[in-house]
């Protein structure tokens, strides 16, 4: 798809490879309002999403959380998001619930028996009185 966008005509001077509609440099704010276009242009199939926030940050997390989870290694992501150093790039690599789970799947106490934390009444009336 890539090479088929490549053998497109250049819309200006500048040798860039997603241009704006002037062939600048196609800016976050523009890449945003095509988010924003395109989000509701496919809200009509899917409704859902008319209310969702899709945003240019958001899609560069779960890109970075989607490799992280495949195991590819964070210096890696961290390059692939741009970033010089690795811990610029800790904001889009924060471990998920799953991801917590199974660490802790992993670390039952010796000669415990692995189980989950089940909460009595007062403590789920409390939490839900707050």
């Amino acid at each position: 798809m890539l090479k088929t966008w490549l053998r497109e005509p250049q819309r200006g001077p500048a040798q860039v490879l997603f241009p704006n509609a002037q062939g600048e440099r196609l800016s976050v704010h523009g890449v945003q309002y095509l988010l924003n276009k395109h989000r509701v242009t496919a809200s009509t199939p899917c409704p859902s999403l008319l209310h969702k926030r899709v945003t240019v940050h958001r899609l560069r997390h779960t890109m970075a959380m989607d490799l992280l989870q495949a195991g590819v290694d964070r210096s890696v992501i961290a390059l692939w998001l741009g970033h010089e150093r690795l811990e610029t790039a800790q904001i889009y690599l924060e471990a998920t619930l799953a991801m917590k789970e199974k660490a802790l799947a992993r670390a039952s106490p010796p000669n415990g028996t692995p189980g989950r934390y089940k909460a009595g009444d007062r403590l789920l009336a409390f939490l839900n009185s707050l």
